[in-house]
């Protein structure tokens, strides 16, 4: 217990250490007039970096991200599906998590998340 307490406050102080380090660094290194304007291949900026974006882009992208991570965790599974090492409990589970994802994809079907117009 005791080495695990010491590696706990070892890397609790090399986080802060670095932490500061870089605030140091990062303060003295990049300040100037160039650091906080808006980046255009090295053009002037024609209009306002900080426009809105449209919500409806933004729901999309993270129904995106979900069902990216969806594949992600669905591939073990189905590498697995007719190996003897799946029980009836590994089914059911497989089971529940492809029915919440069809119940989350009719969802965003009613509440027209998926509908993308202009």
């Amino acid at each position: 217990m005791e080495k695990v307490m010491v590696s706990v406050c070892l890397a609790c102080l090399l986080g802060l250490v670095l932490l500061m380090v870089g605030l140091f660094f990062g303060m003295s290194f990049y300040s100037g007039r160039e650091k906080p304007s808006p980046f255009e291949c090295g053009f002037d900026p024609m209009g306002s970096s900080r426009v809105p974006f449209s919500l409806r882009f933004f729901l999309l992208a993270v129904i995106f991200v979900v069902f990216d991570v969806e594949i992600v965790l669905l591939f073990p599974a189905v590498m697995i599906v007719g190996s003897s090492w799946m029980w009836i409990s590994s089914y059911l589970a497989l089971l529940m998590f492809l029915l919440l994802l069809l119940v989350g994809v009719v969802h965003e079907w009613r509440e027209g998340s998926l509908e993308w117009e202009m």
